[in-house]
């Protein structure tokens, strides 16, 4: 039997939270510009800090831990304080932490730059969740979440890509600090178009979340944790420590590096957007989102696991097909991970569903960086670095596969089905 959403047959988004779309697309580029510029300044930082690896580890994993520590309470702010005022808020403080990173000249002090930029960036997938999970039914999330996973995968494909090239040539402080203080530009327009008490159909006026005891008792809450933390692990692995692998590894030029991750980030965005486009289509033409998402998500692991390890052994021209092979990997994957998390909280727990979740997956971003640096200090050698990666990769695709139960939207104890309510 295929599942599918009434509200998602009935509703269509209106303009206005079109442009809403657009805007958390454009918030999610200067997110990841802002928390992937250190990963293109890593091989110039640490030559002129004279870092070692364990350090600049530490450096590169600062930002995950503030931003895994601070999601439940993001999240929990999301469902009880407009979530508009609190995006616009996060907004607002990781602008700043970026500016004040391009002024930083010691180590403590890019750690401080970063641990904020973790606090300000935690309000961005809850925020996120929440109004997709309002505003957008099932059948045109998977359209909705790949927008905005392209907005953030552009990020690091402009970051990578042309400020690689800048900071080869010109040094990096500049760039830093006139990001952080163009990109408060973004505020202006989210001010006068964000969501100003618009409601889904059937929607009731005074949502009650349920608590954090309530979500943990489901196994698929724990599934969607244990998921993210595999795909994150992935994912920052592949942001902070690929740049410095290529240039120290592989000895390709600064100019050289840009070229490759940008490329992989603009593919990645690009498969993204196509397998979000089509999961909602084959979710309309009956297929049920449980095959659909699970689907996505499990395939795209496998095939990153898969073209990891080779990145190693392979020559310098094959080492950048399975780079891009990688990145596309990933893209295929992202496409469906929020939309699974939006159809089973719902509207009234998304952003603290969403909060747990990002907490306990970021835990795999905040071991990444820091894990690759330790095990680069004692072996010297990238292989068991790219080995583990491609494990817990594996592990995540069967994390999506088997360990998440059916997508289809929790019946909350404490938030019955409006239809219920009125028994």
């Amino acid at each position: 039997m295929s599942f599918t959403s009434p509200v998602a047959v009935r509703s269509q988004p209106s303009r206005g939270m079109l442009r809403v779309l657009i805007l958390l697309a454009l918030s999610a580029f200067i997110n990841f510009v802002d928390r992937g510029n250190l990963s293109a300044a890593a091989p110039l930082l640490k030559t002129e800090l004279v870092l070692s690896d364990l350090r600049l580890g530490i450096l590169l994993a600062a930002f995950f831990w503030s931003y895994a520590i601070f999601q439940i309470a993001s999240g929990w702010l999301v469902d009880h304080v407009d979530v508009k005022w609190m995006l616009a808020a996060g907004f607002f403080l990781w602008s700043g932490a970026t500016a004040a990173t391009g002024l930083a000249g010691s180590f403590a002090l890019l750690l401080a730059a970063r641990l904020v930029l973790g606090v300000g960036e935690s309000v961005v997938y809850p925020s996120y969740s929440k109004i997709l999970a309002r505003y957008f039914p099932e059948d045109r999330r998977g359209f909705a979440n790949s927008v905005i996973i392209t907005g953030f995968y552009a990020g690091p494909a402009f970051g990578l890509f042309f400020v690689g090239i800048l900071m080869g040539r010109f040094g990096w402080r500049s760039f830093f600090l006139v990001l952080g203080l163009l990109s408060l530009a973004w505020l202006v327009p989210w001010f006068q178009w964000m969501p100003r008490g618009e409601k889904p159909p059937g929607s009731s006026r005074n949502e009650q979340s349920p608590g954090i005891l309530e979500i943990l008792k489901l196994r698929s809450a724990w599934g969607t944790c244990a998921s993210l933390a595999c795909t994150n692990y992935l994912s920052y692995f592949f942001l902070t420590w690929m740049p410095t692998y290529l240039v120290r590894g592989r000895s390709f030029s600064m100019d050289k590096m840009a070229a490759i991750m940008g490329a992989a980030y603009i593919l990645c965005a690009a498969v993204a957007a196509i397998c979000g486009r089509f999961s909602d289509r084959w979710i309309v033409a009956g297929k049920t989102p449980t095959l659909v998402r699970k689907g996505f998500t499990s395939v795209g692991m496998t095939s990153a696991a898969i073209f990891l390890v080779p990145c190693v052994f392979a020559g310098p021209r094959l080492t950048i097909v399975t780079v891009v092979l990688v990145a596309a990997s990933l893209g295929v994957c992202s496409s469906n991970v929020w939309a699974i998390t939006q159809t089973l909280a719902g509207s009234c727990a998304a952003g603290r569903w969403t909060g747990i979740q990002n907490f306990v997956g970021n835990l795999g971003g905040a071991v990444a960086p820091a894990l690759t640096g330790f095990i680069l200090g004692r072996t010297g050698h990238y292989f068991w670095a790219f080995a583990i990666t491609s494990a817990v990769t594996l592990l995540g695709a069967l994390s999506w596969a088997f360990w998440i139960g059916p997508v289809e939207p929790v019946v909350w104890k404490s938030h019955p089905p409006a239809e219920l309510a009125r028994q």
